[in-house]
């Protein structure tokens, strides 16, 4: 029998693709002991945005959200999305900050620890890959799929080669703006199984109407585990629905042997999360389940796609529109072909708005493009338009190490400007990633403790006591 493996996303992907990621715990916990009965390979519960939206919108813990959890499927492996050397923040941080990040998500709980990195520079995930090995959790390395002239299936073989040599334990193929097609996926998942021993996991969006074709296609390639998201929150934007994806591979020798009456139940739940989210505004049924095919044309992923029309809408210039989605491709062109994910999806974008409107290319340039150029973000896929480069940072000195090498170790240097907030160990991570977002955080935290229990309140410098 080949089985397949499935990871749902319901509880982190499928509500950042479709909802903001504005699921809360408590529309979670309720269904978490039927969900721990279905048998998926693991949930993927945690990190991407997650934990932003938790300070940020929720007023939630992101590290009791993931404990809460953790007691809630004891019998289910829990997975998380981790931006390499990004943690999960927006900047790359000293290797001591992104080595205490993995040991205390596994201590919290995570099984298994998907790092990206947006160049697929391999160095800019090392120091996670490690981490993740030596506190016990499963490293799934994922190569970031895009499609250009360098990248061939020959490239991502030799990715997958230097991912296995990494001492990764899977290799996932993270397809974020659904631009793998069926045969293509085909194609690149024999080619893994014939050039790597690793197991291999499909990652993929049905933005473009294509991915529960290219999910079915993977699997009769042999591909390992699957990425699906309950029906409630499933494809468009998300990824491909769990429930039908479960039904198609029912008798055959690709079964996963789950009650389909049990999904159904569980589905059920999340409908009721599903209206809220749309009633409450976080969720366009219009948008999020329309197909889009012009993701495959000038492979713009949906987000970005939005980020696009905001900044034009904003610069009252939409009748530029198509004039941007064209030159798009030629700014990725002109910068090395980097996959479009975050950050390089914004600083391509935004690169290519200004060109446009700007009336000449490269008169404006952001300064995230000229770190790009400068290596700031790590090694490009391709060689960059040196013409461009050279108009956007001069002579600048372009970097060839790892970018994390320029950063001194900063845990101790965090734990010194929060310690007044401090209430527990991961606090100090909570601040290192969103520094003003975990501070508001804090002090609305020490506020309801106040409000709770005024004797537990320290008179004298206003600190909640450790």
């Amino acid at each position: 029998m080949a089985q397949v493996k499935i990871t749902d996303t319901i509880l982190r992907d499928a509500h950042q693709s479709q909802a903001a990621t504005r699921m809360r715990i408590e529309e979670m916990l309720p269904v978490c002991e039927m969900l721990d009965k279905v048998g998926f390979y693991s949930l993927e519960c945690w990190g991407g945005a997650t934990f932003d939206s938790c300070l940020r919108f929720l007023h939630e813990d992101p590290w009791e959200r993931l404990r809460q959890l953790r007691k809630a499927l004891p019998n289910t492996k829990l997975q998380m999305l981790l931006r390499g050397q990004n943690i999960l923040g927006y900047k790359h941080y000293a290797d001591d900050v992104v080595d205490y990040f993995v040991k205390k998500s596994i201590d919290n709980g995570i099984d298994i620890i998907r790092t990206f990195d947006a160049l697929n520079d391999l160095r800019n995930m090392e120091t996670a890959v490690k981490a993740t090995k030596k506190y016990g959790g499963t490293a799934e390395v994922a190569m970031s799929y895009t499609t250009s002239p360098v990248h061939t299936e020959e490239y991502f073989v030799n990715l997958a080669k230097g991912i296995e040599d990494m001492g990764a334990d899977l290799i996932c193929i993270k397809d974020m703006a659904g631009l793998l097609l069926p045969y293509n996926a085909y194609s690149l998942i024999r080619k893994l199984k014939e050039n790597t021993g690793l197991p291999i996991v499909l990652h993929t969006h049905n933005t473009a109407g294509t991915g529960a074709m290219t999910v079915l296609k993977a699997i009769e390639a042999g591909v390992d585990v699957v990425d699906t998201a309950l029906s409630p929150l499933g494809s468009g934007t998300s990824q491909p629905v769990t429930e039908s994806i479960v039904a198609t591979l029912a008798g055959t020798e690709y079964d996963t042997g789950f009650d389909q009456d049990l999904l159904a139940q569980i589905a059920e739940h999340f409908r009721g999360v599903a209206a809220r989210l749309t009633k409450d505004g976080w969720r366009d049924p219009d948008k999020v389940l329309s197909v889009n095919a012009k993701a495959l044309q000038y492979q713009v992923p949906g987000g970005m796609l939005s980020n696009l029309i905001g900044q034009l809408k904003q610069a009252n210039a939409m009748d530029k529109y198509y004039d941007v989605l064209e030159e798009v491709p030629r700014v990725r062109a002109d910068f090395g072909y980097p996959p479009l994910v975050t950050p390089t999806s914004q600083i391509v974008g935004t690169q290519a708005v200004m060109n446009v409107l700007g009336g000449e290319r490269y008169k404006m340039v952001t300064k995230e493009s000229k770190g790009l150029l400068k290596g700031e973000y790590g090694r490009l896929p391709a060689p960059v338009n040196e013409e461009v480069r050279r108009k956007c940072i001069g002579d600048e000195k372009v970097i060839a190490h790892r970018p994390a090498d320029d950063i001194a170790p900063e845990l101790d240097k965090y734990r010194e400007e929060m310690k007044q907030y401090m209430e527990q160990e991961e606090d100090v991570l909570s601040y290192a990633l969103f520094p003003q977002v975990a501070t508001k955080f804090f002090q609305w935290r020490q506020a309801q403790k106040l409000q709770a229990d005024p004797a537990a309140f320290d008179k004298q410098d206003g600190t909640m006591p450790v």
